[in-house]
């Protein structure tokens, strides 16, 4: 995943934005996307046997990693706040990995089916169609193009689903690999669709935020979403704080905000420049720098790789 990322930022710096699916002619991107499925494969195995809300907090992991293969091959700084929020990502970690709550042991993935089924999560599942629905019919359209949250929003709507799916497939072929066959249920292969159409979606729309949008941005607001609504579908679904204890639960969340935060303030920082902040610290900006500077931090912020001159260019 980290390798994804960094793959597609390197192919949005080296062509010209173009429009809906040009970074499949990218053998950079190809790369990037071989190298995010033998990582999914290994996701999807930790989710077979592990709780979602352990296993989806530590993709922040991956952030770090990130931080390491950007400075190697884009020739990134990592500065001290970037060294500072890699840490917070290694003591969130830490800390969900010490307080998470033990796996639900479930014999057949009929009764990961009875979960699914339930008012609570099928409540939770309507409301998330009804929004992904909205965003992809009304909003995309109109604003997919100028502001990241609509396509991150697909995103992370629909990933929390699709992990929770994840993990019942994951449970029926670990069940199936330990001797008892759950392949002859039904509820396995509409799992299976359930996770396909999903990821299909995820990779679409994810695709299309990294193919307009800094990753800078898209990475952190991305994760910090999916992780969030991951956590929200896993505690409906598999009651996972049921077994917990108030202070295990908020112990587990303040984790999960250390990882925020670092996850925010290493982006945020990792494109400061050597000298911004000395030069910063001891004399006022003229009038030009300001301006210059400002330009630079709405881009930062989320402005399309495109103008607006081409936007229009291309109807």
């Amino acid at each position: 995943h980290s390798f994804t990322l960094l793959a597609a930022r390197s192919t949005c710096l080296n062509i010209t934005w173009v429009g809906g699916y040009s970074y499949l002619y990218e053998p950079l991107w190809w790369v990037g996307m071989i190298t995010m499925v033998v990582g999914e494969v290994a996701n999807f195995v930790a989710y077979a046997f592990a709780p979602a809300i352990l296993v989806t907090p530590l993709g922040a992991l991956s952030i770090i990693i990130s931080a390491v293969l950007a400075h190697v091959m884009l020739r990134e700084k990592l500065h001290i706040f970037g060294i500072l929020g890699c840490v917070l990502c290694v003591v969130g970690s830490t800390t969900i990995v010490l307080h998470a709550p033990q796996e639900r042991q479930i014999e057949s993935v009929t009764e990961v089916w009875g979960l699914a089924t339930e008012p609570a999560f099928m409540c939770y599942v309507g409301v998330v169609l009804a929004i992904v629905a909205l965003l992809v019919f009304k909003f995309v359209p109109l604003y997919g193009q100028t502001h990241v949250m609509v396509y991150i929003g697909v995103c992370s709507l629909v990933g929390s689903i699709s992990v929770m799916s994840v993990k019942a497939l994951g449970i029926a072929l670990k069940l199936t690999f330990s001797g008892t066959n759950q392949l002859i249920y039904p509820q396995t292969w509409a799992f299976s669709m359930v996770v396909i159409s999903c990821i299909i979606t995820q990779m679409n729309y994810l695709n299309k935020a990294l193919d307009t949008f800094n990753t800078a941005v898209v990475s952190p607001i991305y994760y910090t979403m999916f992780t969030s609504l991951t956590i929200l579908a896993s505690v409906i679904m598999f009651k996972d704080w049921d077994r917990q204890n108030p202070t295990q639960i908020v112990t587990e969340m303040c984790g999960v905000v250390t990882i925020f935060s670092g996850t925010f303030l290493l982006h945020k920082t990792k494109d400061m420049a050597d000298g911004l902040l000395n030069s910063s610290s001891f004399r006022l900006p003229t009038i030009s720098s300001a301006r210059s500077f400002k330009q630079t931090d709405e881009y930062s912020e989320g402005v399309p790789l495109r103008s607006s001159d081409s936007f229009r260019s291309l109807h």
